[in-house]
This record gives C-alpha cells, structure tokens and sequence, in this order.
C-alpha cells in the first residue's frame, strides 16, 4: 500500500491483466496496480492528492481509460500496464546503440534474448561510450525522453587528454562555439588530481547532440579518451556492471513516467540523436 509521497506499484500479472481501454473505476484502477485500497484512494481524492490528465480527481464516480489516461498521485505519474517494462542496461565499449547493424558490428540485440522481449533504446551512446542507456517498450515514454524539447539531465564522467584547467572548463558552462551552434554544459568540475597528462572530468548538460562531450572538449584542447555517463535523469547506474541490466525498480519507473509526463522546457520538432 502506499505512504504518503510514496508510490508502490503490483507487478503481478494475476491482479494486473493486460488494458482492455475500456472506462474504469478510478479506485479500482489504481487498487489493483497495487497503489492503495479503494477506500484509501477515496481518502486521497478528497484530498485533492490525485489528477487525471492534469486536473484534480475528485469526483468519487469518476471513470477513466487506463490505456490512455495519465494518472498521478501526489504529482507522481502512476504506471497503470504492467506490460510495459523499462530496464536499465550498462553498455560496454564495442556495443553500437541500435538493435541490428548493418556492418556487422555488436549491438544491442544480444541482450534482448536474455531480457525476454523486444525493448528499445531511448537515444543513444555511440560505440566508443560506456554506461546508462534505458531500454523499454512503452513507444511514448521513449519518444517523449529522447524528444529535444525535453532536454534531459545526463551526468558524463570523461577521461581527457591534458592539464585541464578550471579556466578552460568555465568555458564549457559559458558556452563554446561548435560547427552547428553554441553549446554549453550545465555544470563541469575536475575529479582528483590530473595524472599522467590525463584530467578526469565530470559534466551535468541536458544538449542531446550528436557526440556533444566529446565536440565541447576538443573545442578547448582536451579531447576525450574515455567517456562514461553515469546518469540519465533520475536514474543512476550504481554499481551496475558493464553488460549488465536490470528492471528499474518501482521508484524509479515512477520517476521516469513522472519525468516524461511534465511540460517540456522549450518547443521542438524534431527528434535527435543524442550519441556522446
């Protein structure tokens, strides 16, 4: 059941057989998904604490289409299809982020097998680029992420080249002018001592254009040996190993969903290629 500010979903696909579209009862939706008893859902729509679409549920009577409607609770977007997966994968180096390839390289295929279905990457990580890549089949979710005008947060550690001074990188935050537009990170800062005529460096940038780090460090004399993201918007690879993968945990999916669901920050009209 849930506590307050905190959201729980059933993965059990006895209490959550597939969406029909057909109209329900919003309390019986979101008891069998595992969210709270009916009578607790009553208790949290008569405190305003659940919107369907954006607007306030209140209506005890109210029906909705759990295949279309976007359903929150406590401004936490609740996933009502237990079909729909979202993993989180650590890609190695050597792995092109698409799910065949024409050159015959390795890519991301190898792991369906293992996942047991059909996932797809939202944006990608080009072969050189290790780390937190999301895969999943919920097509909406994945376009809105991988959509411009979303511009999401992703943490880059890069290995460079070279001394690299804070000088050089308040450049980066200030913004360097690149062949397609000036680009900028949110926030950079050095990691240890640079060893080796090597500098370790950490970037916060939510640019998805093609191989961005990479271009924005070579524009102040620092290209990249190694480049790793550590995060995608609220998720965080951890300890997750290189080739390995795991289901996000309800939390987190809730942070994906809520993520996807809000305003987007600028317009947009097209999608991108967000390979670093």
């Amino acid at each position: 059941m849930m506590a307050l500010g905190v959201l729980t979903m059933s993965t059990d696909p006895e209490q959550s057989p597939p969406l029909s579209g057909e109209p329900e009862r919003l309390q019986k939706v979101l008891s069998r998904v595992g969210v709270a008893s009916r009578r607790r859902v009553e208790q949290l729509m008569a405190m305003g604490r659940i919107t369907v679409n954006g607007s306030i549920a209140s209506e005890m009577g109210m029906r909705i289409n759990p295949a279309t409607d976007i359903v929150a609770v406590n401004g936490k977007v609740v996933s009502l299809d237990v079909s729909l997966r979202y993993v989180m994968l650590h890609k190695p180096k050597g792995v092109v982020s698409t799910l065949s390839d024409e050159q015959g390289r390795p890519d991301l295929s190898r792991y369906l097998d293992d996942m047991g279905e059909r996932l797809f990457n939202v944006g990608r990580l080009d072969s050189d680029t290790t780390g937190l890549l999301l895969m999943t089949n919920d097509g909406d979710t994945a376009h809105r992420l991988a959509h411009p005008s979303f511009d999401v947060d992703k943490v880059y550690v890069a290995t460079v080249q070279g001394i690299a001074t804070p000088a050089e990188l308040k450049k980066l935050v200030e913004g360097v002018e690149l062949e397609d537009g000036v680009a900028k990170a949110d926030r950079i800062k050095l990691v240890g001592e640079p060893r080796q005529n090597k500098s370790i460096v950490e970037l916060v940038l939510h640019s998805g254009k093609n191989r961005i780090v990479r271009r924005m460090l070579d524009a102040v004399g620092h290209p990249v040996i190694d480049l790793h993201r550590r995060s995608f918007g609220p998720l965080h690879l951890g300890g997750l190993k290189a080739g390995a993968w795991r289901d996000l945990t309800r939390l987190e999916v809730t942070s994906v969903l809520t993520l996807a669901h809000q305003p987007p920050s600028m317009a947009g009209e097209y999608p991108h290629d967000d390979s670093e």
